[in-house]
């Protein structure tokens, strides 16, 4: 099951009634069974701080600044519903992963930066955690590992290139390495050629996640409207004006929190060249016997992350399944809220898991949907002012954003405030990034990146069997 459009909906414009958005679903939200959103907005008025965008990032926000100013209106606004977009579709990897590979963050950023910026990773898994543990989170969450995989020698060479930065940094304290017959015996595939096992990361139920964050949230009085799209932003020297279809909203701050759909928020020329939506896209397995499981070792159900330029990544889930995804990174020239199927990624996704398994080589797959992550030409996240401190914006994720995104919340909250803290002086804060350009040679730019780093992956896995 998918879902995939029909052929007439592929023609029509990508505005879509937002609910049927609901049959758009992700494997998180099927499984999640029946949701209600909220109505929409219902009236006109004045608030402190209107956050645009139901996900990690908004409603952590909403709720760490609602904390922190009780008697503060705080509003948030979602086009579709909570869970629509990334927060209810990723792969639930809660990890320190940042940006690209850590070569080209290193080569783009620098030593002190990139060790900065896995200081805050490591703070932000701790924080997702915490919040899950203290608010008794029902997401299924599991703090048990990721693994960085080889397939071929030389990515087994470059990884330990990797590993040895890692142990030159000082940020190597949960990482061990491990070498084929060690990760063979494992995980029972001839594949594996060695990695990094990693111990302080983990896993959730996106979906989950993110509508627990929403009760939090109102828990603490923030107003969530859902169906509510943003049709016009207005800058006037006292407030900050947001209309929707019916009625608008006088904001003193605003909190643009949309990652890859901000393109269509209707603000400045300035935030529509800030990222671009790339699609990516997964599969499920049916649920897997336990001899199954045995087959495959995988005693830790870790989460996994491959080291080829256009990666991998699987993990389990708590009903017994595999998720697959990646593999291929797409760039369309729609707009982010429009679903677009890709046939061919699905079919790549499970036939590269049945080339790590073939003991799955009869294992159906039961679901399969994609999503867009936001990308952008520094290559690694930012949260900025956009012309004025009134708005910030935050996005660039790279699609490694679950915990990155929920400490986000507690970084934006700290700069509504006008704080300086430990968090708002990291280096993606308020930084100087590069905008694209157009949207033509931004999409030109991409399809000549995707073949060049499809073209890498060939030459270091050229000597592996089909």
């Amino acid at each position: 099951m998918a879902f995939t459009p029909s052929p007439d909906d592929e023609n029509k414009n990508m505005t879509v009634d937002p609910r049927t958005q609901l049959e758009n679903k992700s494997f998180w939200q099927r499984n999640y069974g029946a949701y209600s959103p909220n109505p929409p907005l219902t009236e006109s008025f004045k608030a402190d701080v209107v956050i645009i965008g139901a996900g990690f990032t908004g409603l952590n926000t909403a709720w760490q600044f609602k904390q922190d100013n009780p008697n503060a209106r705080v509003v948030v606004l979602e086009a579709a519903i909570v869970g629509f977009g990334a927060s209810g579709r990723n792969a639930g990897f809660s990890t320190k992963m940042f940006g690209l590979e850590p070569e080209m963050v290193l080569l783009r950023w620098g030593r002190q930066k990139m060790f900065e910026a896995h200081q805050y990773l490591k703070k932000a898994v701790a924080y997702t955690r915490n919040l899950i543990e203290e608010h008794q989170f029902q997401s299924d969450y599991q703090h048990n590992g990721l693994v960085r995989i080889s397939y071929s020698d030389k990515q087994l060479d470059r990884m330990k290139k990797t590993y040895q930065l890692f142990q030159e940094l000082g940020i190597d304290d949960d990482m061990t390495w491990r070498d084929r017959s060690q990760v063979q015996q494992d995980f029972h595939s001839d594949q594996f050629a060695g990695g990094i096992y990693e111990t302080d990361t983990g896993q959730l139920d996106p979906c989950k996640q993110v509508r627990a964050l929403k009760k939090l949230a109102e828990s603490a009085g923030v107003e969530i409207y859902e169906t509510t799209p943003v049709t016009h932003i207005e800058r006037t020297a006292s407030v900050i004006l947001i209309e929707t279809p019916s009625h608008k909203i006088a904001a003193d701050k605003i909190v643009v929190a949309t990652n890859a759909y901000s393109r269509q928020i209707p603000d400045t020329r300035r935030l529509q060249t800030r990222q671009y939506p790339l699609w990516t896209y997964q599969v499920v397995t049916e649920p897997l016997t336990e001899a199954q499981w045995d087959s495959i070792g995988w005693k830790n159900r870790q989460s996994f992350g491959d080291n080829r330029q256009m990666l991998h990544y699987f993990r389990p889930t708590a009903d017994g399944r595999i998720i697959m995804g990646g593999g291929d990174a797409i760039v369309y020239r729609t707009e982010a809220m429009r679903e677009v199927p890709s046939p061919a990624s699905w079919d790549h996704c499970e036939a590269h898991l049945k080339w790590i398994y073939p003991q799955l080589r009869n294992t159906r797959i039961d679901y399969r949907w994609g999503g867009p992550v936001s990308v952008n030409v520094d290559m690694v996240p930012e949260i900025s002012f956009i012309n004025d401190e009134r708005v910030i914006y935050s996005g660039g994720c790279f699609g490694h954003g679950v915990a990155l995104t929920h400490l986000n919340g507690r970084t934006i909250a700290d700069l509504l405030n006008g704080n300086k803290s430990e968090l708002t002086d990291f280096w993606i804060v308020n930084r100087r990034s590069i905008s694209l350009s157009s949207d033509t040679l931004t999409f030109l730019g991409g399809r000549l990146a995707r073949k060049a780093l499809r073209a890498w992956d060939c030459w270091e896995e050229r000597k592996l069997k089909a």
